[in-house]
């Protein structure tokens, strides 16, 4: 091991009498090597948005002594100090909690609470019938669920530099409860990792949120910000053993620890999204976040989504906003009795290009809410199969929806693509081939 990597950071975390180490130390089994086979894998030309204006390469180049296994959340981050912006190749063994002390160790929410905040003052203190719903809570309890909120995210927030393949090793490499920041960097690579349930400990209420009110979280398992040229491909993003359908009901509403799954956002720009499996979420991804954000996003955004499976996920699959999206041969799937609310959401200036796709829908679920109007915007949608049968998506929504009439044409034709299969054949496919822990062979 490199002698610079024999270093300790540490965050040392004072609550009361108690001291929390949250950061950063290489252990001594941490390894470098020489790595190999699809570790130095790179994009495909003509692979979608991400192959476009140089490609995307990540760590290919890696030296030996850029080239990590890790196994725990210190790690991870040691290793991505050590390289900088070198390239490099981090491999994920094992399971790497983000919520978790310096030996990696998991820890609770408990461990990040400042001020005297507990869940139970909180609800106490800002009930409607106490604090009433028209303003968001302030004082001191707010204050340090704020506190203990930005101590939470010092520890799930992982940033990722430039020109990285992160990877893990064989069938079982998990990140749980950490949020990967592709923020303002460039050529980086994310392959064969499950990503689960990236919790908010904090929550915040907010009564004048919609007309009930509602509860905020932080934290996405996986965000590209800012950033171009990356590939994210055969992950799998959950919500794990934390689903959203299980979480409590304060003031009436849903008690949401979790944001989205994977979100492109803030100018990011050419993205390749594939063979990958979202499933199991409320707001599972966004392209683009904002209608105010033109002078940022307007000419970016520009991603290919193809050969992923979404399940059972209730709306954003994707959003979008902006960007030049293609979408193609991905499965789309809402069982009976899950909470479906829309698959593709067409937001402001959108320019979306979604063909030969296939959905599943269960039983009494309607077609017509496969697309959803935000914006007046315009999409393309041809040769898309629902429960097997070829489908007019928009026309099936005009009619089904007819206060939210969408026009038809993008305005643009993709050219990116490797391989464009029947949607018949789709479901087949992506149910052989997507997620982390399937042969990442193209």
């Amino acid at each position: 091991m490199p002698a610079r990597m024999r270093h300790v950071r540490a965050i040392a975390v004072v609550m009361g009498a108690t001291s929390l180490a949250l950061a950063v130390s290489v252990p001594a089994q941490a390894t470098t090597h020489r790595g190999t086979g699809i570790e130095r894998s790179v994009l495909p030309a003509g692979d979608g948005w991400a192959s476009a204006d140089g490609s995307t390469t990540g760590g290919a180049g890696a030296t030996p002594e850029h080239v990590y296994t890790v196994t725990d959340r210190a790690e991870l981050i040691a290793a991505f100090e050590d390289a900088g912006d070198a390239p490099k190749i981090v491999r994920i063994a094992g399971t790497v909690h983000g919520n978790s002390d310096a030996e990696g160790t998991p820890i609770g929410c408990e461990a990040y609470q400042q001020g005297g905040y507990t869940l139970e003052k909180y609800l106490d203190a800002y009930a409607p019938a106490v604090w009433g719903t028209d303003e968001v809570p302030a004082g001191p309890l707010e204050d340090a669920r704020a506190a203990s909120a930005k101590l939470q995210a010092a520890a799930v927030n992982v940033n990722v530099p430039s020109n990285t393949t992160l990877v893990g090793v064989g069938k079982d490499a998990t990140i749980i409860g950490a949020s990967l920041q592709v923020k303002n960097v460039s050529n980086v690579i994310v392959r064969n990792i499950s990503f689960e349930d990236t919790y908010d400990c904090f929550p915040q209420w907010d009564p004048t949120d919609g007309d009930q009110g509602a509860w905020n979280s932080e934290y996405d398992n996986l965000v590209v910000h800012g950033s171009s040229h990356v590939w994210v491909d055969h992950n799998t993003f959950s919500d794990g053993d934390r689903p959203d359908a299980d979480q409590p009901h304060y003031f009436g509403q849903v008690y949401q620890q979790h944001d989205g799954l994977f979100d492109i956002v803030r100018g990011a720009d050419l993205v390749t999204v594939s063979w990958n499996v979202l499933e199991d979420h409320d707001k599972t991804m966004l392209i683009g976040n904002s209608d105010g954000a033109g002078a940022s996003d307007r000419g970016k955004l520009r991603v290919t989504l193809h050969h992923n499976l979404f399940k059972d996920v209730k709306e954003r699959a994707p959003r979008v906003r902006f960007g030049q999206v293609d979408s193609y041969n991905n499965h789309f799937v809402a069982t009976t009795g899950s909470a479906y609310g829309y698959t593709y959401g067409i937001g402001a200036e959108s320019k979306l290009v979604a063909e030969s796709n296939a959905f599943t829908l269960g039983s009494g679920l309607d077609r017509a809410k496969i697309l959803k109007k935000w914006s007046e915007s315009s999409l393309t949608a041809e040769n898309n199969y629902v429960n097997g049968r070829k489908t007019d998506l928009i026309a099936v929504h005009n009619a089904g929806v007819p206060a939210e009439q969408l026009t038809e044409g993008a305005g643009w034709t993709p050219t990116l693509r490797t391989r464009v299969s029947h949607p018949l054949v789709v479901p087949v496919l992506v149910g052989l081939g997507a997620g982390a822990g399937k042969p990442l062979v193209r």
